[in-house]
């Protein structure tokens, strides 16, 4: 939900608002990544109007970071300029991890 979140610090409605409330662990969330597909087709479904796809981040953009092949180690990501940042437990932290997909919101 931490996509979601920035989107709507940016000023946009909440992209994931017909998520919230529908799990209440960390095994129905992933539950809800299995019946997408995984976190790409998750958060594409989830995208802001009038975001688009793009190569190459900048600052404020938002990915889909980690393995292409497990959907338990992607994670959403939002790039600060430098790198990725991931939420840790209460904080964000830098990660190193291939990028599956980059949105510009």
């Amino acid at each position: 939900m931490v996509l979601a979140d920035w989107a709507v610090w940016l000023g946009h409605p909440d992209p994931a608002e017909h998520l919230r409330g529908t799990y209440d662990s960390d095994e129905g969330f992933r539950l809800i990544i299995a019946a997408h597909g995984g976190v790409v087709p998750l958060v594409s479904s989830c995208i802001p109007k009038p975001a688009k796809r793009i190569q190459h981040p900048s600052a404020g953009d938002i990915a889909v970071i980690g393995s292409p092949a497990n959907i338990k180690r992607q994670f959403g990501a939002i790039h600060d300029g430098s790198g990725w940042l991931v939420r840790m437990h209460g904080s964000f932290g830098r990660m190193t991890a291939q990028t599956l997909a980059v949105w510009t919101i």
